[in-house]
């Protein structure tokens, strides 16, 4: 088998840094800055999951006079991830989270009797002077 090692790679030497003394305490010759890496945000394609579409009726044209827009939302969403779903679909600041639960409903057509699905609904309120373009003009 030392035949097959031949062809094996070796690992590089990694070369070795040498810390300087420093003048006082011996101490702080030891300690070096630690750098951490920065949290990456989440990527845009997870916010599909979370965010459904936006809930367009009277009463939600109304709340976009006072900054706030309303999106029907996964059920299963909490409002910390509904709060970075929309700032990385529409890179904006939002400022507070509303979550509402609609039930499912009864509906009956003729002898037919079913059920109108629930769902789950977020009224989002974003900070002064930003906009959501949710209808293109």
């Amino acid at each position: 088998m030392a035949l097959l090692e031949i062809f094996k790679k070796k690992p590089a030497e990694k070369p070795v840094k040498e810390i300087k003394p420093v003048e006082g305490k011996p101490e702080e010759a030891k300690k070096e800055p630690v750098k951490v890496p920065k949290k990456e945000k989440r990527a845009f394609s997870e916010a599909y999951r979370i965010l459904s579409s936006p809930h367009i009726t009277e009463k939600a044209t109304d709340l976009i006079k006072a900054n706030q827009y309303v999106f029907r939302v996964s059920p299963r969403a909490n409002k910390l991830e509904i709060k970075r779903a929309v700032e990385s679909v529409y890179g904006i600041d939002v400022i507070s989270v509303r979550v509402i639960r609609v039930p499912a409903k009864r509906r009956r057509l003729g002898k037919i009797t079913g059920w109108k699905e629930g769902y789950k609904k977020a009224i989002v309120k974003i900070k002064e002077g930003q906009k959501i373009e949710i209808m293109p003009r």
